[in-house]
């Protein structure tokens, strides 16, 4: 009965920490690896490898831990949030904000290792995760605020990597930047009519009937960044192929979101970890001895 009890207990942890849709994990790591590798042109050391990694790990799960707390009253009226373990009375929410703490103070270790400015970055990366969940409340932007949030891991890592901030480590980030916003925004297409019964804000429902111009307009954006640091970097011609890969997968995310069905819409946001992996692929082909 203890061992039932004690199982139960621990899939409600990692449904709260989002361990069981690793997803959203791989959409945070995707530029930090782009940023490990390209910042030395090379495979960063084990060290720094493994403590981006995890650090990525326990913020992303930090991230999902209190936006879950501060929207558990408005998560039980989305679809795909209702059942969620604090919507759903899994667990309350005392446990789920010391989960929190908990996950941050291993954070705090681990950023703990690097330099001053990476720590800098690293508190700004902390207020963006306590702010953004509040944002879809006031703003219509919140996918705005993610973009930054999920692209500050870039400079950190070329800080850490390079020990300097070149405006190539910038253009990655924007390229990052303008990606995010792009995939978060069909993700918020997924969810729109309930959040427009419930009163919340996104760049789904500010952009409208627009939405789909907008996306392909913002991952051009992303792609133009992109292949600017390539340029900038003089990558091998493989990285292009890469780009040329990432490109065919935005035209098929438009045809998925044709329609604006919200189970396509998912649909065409969980395709965008494959635009990750391509692109990392590419860079650690780019940047690797022939």
């Amino acid at each position: 009965m203890v061992d039932i009890l004690l199982m139960r207990n621990l899939v409600t942890y990692c449904q709260l920490m989002r361990i069981n849709q690793p997803g959203g994990l791989f959409l945070l790591l995707w530029p930090t690896l782009w940023a490990l590798w390209l910042s030395g042109m090379s495979a960063p050391p084990l060290k720094v490898l493994f403590l981006f990694t995890l650090g990525v790990c326990c913020m992303r799960s930090a991230g999902c831990v209190i936006n879950d707390v501060i929207d558990r009253n408005i998560d039980v009226y989305v679809q795909r949030t209702k059942s969620r373990p604090l919507p759903g009375r899994k667990i309350s929410t005392q446990k789920a904000k010391l989960l929190h703490v908990s996950l941050l103070f291993i954070s705090c270790l681990i950023v703990l290792n690097m330099s001053m400015t990476t720590i800098l970055f690293s508190i700004l990366g902390l207020v963006l995760t306590w702010v953004y969940p509040f944002m879809k409340r006031y703003t219509y932007f919140p996918q705005v605020f993610l973009g930054i949030s999920f692209s500050l891991s870039i400079p950190m890592a070329w800080m850490e990597i390079s020990n300097k901030l070149p405006i190539t480590c910038w253009l990655l980030f924007f390229g990052n930047f303008f990606w995010v916003v792009s995939y978060d925004t069909q993700y918020a297409m997924a969810d729109r009519s309930d959040d427009l019964k419930i009163g919340i804000k996104s760049t789904a429902i500010l952009f409208n009937c627009h939405d789909r111009i907008i996306i392909v307009f913002l991952q051009l954006l992303s792609l133009m960044f992109l292949t600017s640091v390539g340029l900038k970097l003089v990558l091998h011609p493989i990285f292009y192929f890469a780009i040329l890969g990432a490109l065919i997968l935005f035209i098929y995310q438009q045809f998925l979101i044709a329609d604006r069905q919200a189970d396509r819409c998912f649909k065409a946001f969980s395709k965008n970890n494959w635009v990750g992996l391509i692109i990392f692929v590419g860079i650690v082909l780019s940047t690797s001895s022939f």
